[in-house]
Parts: C-alpha cells; sequence; structure tokens
C-alpha cells in the first residue's frame, strides 16, 4: 500500500519552504473515512487518525504539526508557540523552523503562504464564512509583510460548478466586497434564488487587495475529484491536510 499520497504544489516557493497537501489515500482509516482521514473531530476512530498522522511523518518528514480548531472565523495564531492542546483558529503563522501550520479541508479552501525570504510561512481555512468575515486579511496583517513580498498557493477545494449557495451567502460578500467583485464569483445557478459559488475567484480578489499578486494553484474541484474527500458530495466523510513549514536548513 502507498503510504501517504499528496499532490505537488506548484509554486516558486523558497527551497526551505516545505509543503505537503495530502488526499484522501494512503492511510488505515475505514468506511466513509477510507482512507487517508487526519482529522479528530469527524467520527473516525481516534487510533486510525493517529496511525494516519504517524504515517505523514514516516512518508514526508513532517515535523511537529500545529493542528487547529476550526470554527470557520477569523482568529490567527502562532503555530511556533507551544499549544497545550489544539488552539481555536482558522489560521496560523510560523517563524520557527520545523513547526509546521496546518489546515483540515473537505470542500473549503486551504490558502498556504510564504514570504520571498523563506523567514516565514502561513496557512488559512478560507469556507464562504471565513472569506465573507476576512480571515485572509486577518493573517496577512498579522504577518507583518508587505503583500508583494508574499507568495500564495490555493488548494484543493470544491469547485463553483458543484458548489450551489443562497443568498446568505451572497449577502455576506456582498458586504465586504463590491459587487463586481461578488459578480465574478457568484453565477446565477438554475435554481431560482440560489448561485454557483467560486471561493477560488474570491480568494484571488481578497489577496489582491491585500497587496499579494503572485498566487499560484486552484482549478481543483473536490466534489468532482474522487480521490480528495468532499463534505457536499457524502456528507460523513474524512478530512485532508495542507501543511507548510520552514526546513532547518537556512
Amino acid at each position: 500500500m502507498a503510504y501517504a499520497e499528496s499532490i505537488a504544489v506548484d509554486w516558486p516557493a523558497p527551497s526551505r519552504v516545505r509543503t505537503v497537501v495530502t488526499t484522501r489515500h494512503g492511510g488505515v482509516s475505514e468506511g466513509p473515512y477510507a482512507s487517508f482521514n487526519l482529522a479528530t473531530h469527524c467520527g473516525d476512530e481516534p487510533s486510525r487518525v493517529a496511525e494516519n498522522r504517524r504515517r505523514l511523518t514516516a512518508t514526508h518528514g513532517v515535523p511537529s504539526v500545529c493542528w487547529l480548531n476550526q470554527v470557520h472565523g477569523t482568529d490567527v495564531v502562532d503555530a511556533g508557540a507551544d499549544h497545550t492542546l489544539p488552539p481555536t483558529a482558522d489560521a496560523s503563522w510560523s517563524r520557527v523552523a520545523a513547526r509546521a501550520c496546518a489546515i483540515l479541508t473537505a470542500d473549503c479552501l486551504p490558502v498556504l503562504i510564504c514570504n520571498r525570504d523563506a523567514t516565514l510561512v502561513a496557512a488559512a481555512h478560507c469556507g464562504w464564512r471565513g472569506l465573507a468575515s476576512g480571515v485572509l486579511g486577518a493573517l496577512v496583517g498579522r504577518l507583518r509583510v508587505r503583500g508583494d513580498d508574499l507568495l500564495a498557493w490555493l488548494g484543493p477545494a470544491i469547485g463553483p460548478a458543484r458548489y450551489e449557495v443562497g443568498t446568505d451567502v451572497r449577502d455576506a460578500w456582498l458586504e465586504t466586497h463590491a459587487a463586481a467583485s461578488v459578480a465574478a464569483a457568484l453565477r446565477p445557478s438554475l435554481v431560482v434564488g440560489k448561485w454557483q459559488a467560486d471561493l477560488y475567484t474570491i480568494a484571488r480578489a481578497q489577496l489582491s487587495a491585500l497587496g499579494v499578486t503572485a498566487i499560484f494553484g486552484g482549478g481543483f474541484c473536490t466534489y468532482d475529484e474522487t480521490r480528495f474527500y468532499s463534505f457536499r458530495r457524502d456528507g460523513v466523510t474524512g478530512r485532508m491536510a495542507s501543511l507548510i513549514w520552514l526546513s532547518d536548513d537556512p
């Protein structure tokens, strides 16, 4: 059996910046969590999650990980600090080598960030609520780095053809975005009062507004690509992880 399958993160990050983005393959979980579930909160057997996390380390050399208790909010934590329990937050950053920022997803958008000097890394969990509330702005603000010194990579998320939302999402985005930007990210559905939401488009718009111009990735669809977990497709399911850290080598 292949251990800890992952996908390539294609971006021009410095070599000191390390990343791993997992799929649902290569672990020991069973049933709806099959097989490489890395989340402890979705109903899977804890021993199986622990083994999957062990395989993540063994296969990819992932160091100490700052796992988060994600709540679709805007809180940001220092992943390099000592945390007895997973902190409640939806974004993290670190300047400490060998301490990984991690985001768990199964349709929401993971965003990985680093600076060009390879002295910091960060990650954000971006569902529609987090994007509407400003989680990316909160994270970039904590980094205290110019936007044009940052690189961002957009990981596997549900695509707009499969992500139908209601007026609550549209209204929330209109509160914080220009109408033209929302119109680009929300196309009318065949169902009256529904829209097809594009998380990638809204995230790119937000990052650009924050001065981040080096934006890579995107174009996945967790619903259509069976190598990924999808909450909207399956209901009960596991979670993938997107991780980023600095290696010990400067």
